[in-house]
């Protein structure tokens, strides 16, 4: 498939900048963007940013490692410098201009993706339209909320993945994030499976893709481009 300027995919990325009651700085994961961006981009999809308020996307300074290739030419780039400094709000984001969404992980978006009605909407209209939903670890969060047309969640009977209560024990944030995000996807009925701790792993159920972790952050954005390469076709 040869790629137009049409076929774009939505990157949506974390406002909130505090892990908690800790007083730690927290954000998005930076490789979590980083990777799936460069597999796309490479395949030839366009990219844009939103965040539930727009503006400026926090990244979390625990990943910033630019001894990574892929995040230092990420950090370089006007995606970076630009796009997640001025961030699209998503009261913004017309959903028919996007094949797909990517939700971006990092602890920051255990805060403010749940409980945002525009981002729960913006996810079941893309869902629905034919369109690719992709999450990675902690992105999944924005997934526990959406309910499609005909009321169900949209994650009800779905096989997915996402960080594990074991992953949130052993950095000892359990008490830290407002929720276990797979305690949380199991009461809304996903089907969750998981890997070892940090090892790389990715479900696909249908035009739902879903990693685990950090390592598992290039495979989504390969699986992501396998499946939105077969839904144009």
């Amino acid at each position: 498939m040869t790629t137009t300027d049409s076929e774009r995919v939505l990157f949506v990325v974390t406002n909130h900048d505090q892990l908690g009651a800790t007083n730690e700085p927290t954000g998005y994961w930076l490789s979590e963007a980083s990777h799936p961006y460069h597999v796309l981009t490479d395949a030839g999809f366009s990219i844009d940013f939103a965040s539930p308020e727009g503006g400026v996307a926090p990244v979390d300074p625990e990943s910033e490692d630019l001894d990574d290739p892929i995040n230092e030419a990420f950090v370089e780039s006007d995606a970076y410098t630009e796009q997640l400094q001025n961030t699209q709000p998503l009261d913004d984001i017309e959903p028919t201009a996007y094949e797909g969404i990517v939700l971006v992980g990092g602890h920051g978006p255990m805060w403010d993706f749940p409980d945002n009605e525009q981002l729960q909407s913006l996810l079941a209209q893309i869902y629905e339209s034919g369109g690719v939903v992709g999450a990675a670890c902690h992105g999944s969060v924005g997934l526990v909320n959406v309910r499609l047309s005909n009321g169900d969640h949209l994650v009800d009977g779905k096989r997915l993945t996402s960080f594990t209560d074991e992953e949130e024990a052993e950095v000892a944030l359990t008490d830290a994030v407002p929720f276990l995000l797979e305690t949380k996807l199991e009461e809304r009925g996903a089907d969750h499976h998981a890997s070892d701790p940090w090892a790389e792993y990715v479900e696909v159920d249908g035009r739902l893709v879903t990693g685990q972790n950090p390592a598992s952050a290039k495979a989504v954005g390969e699986a992501l481009v396998r499946k939105l390469e077969s839904s144009s076709a």
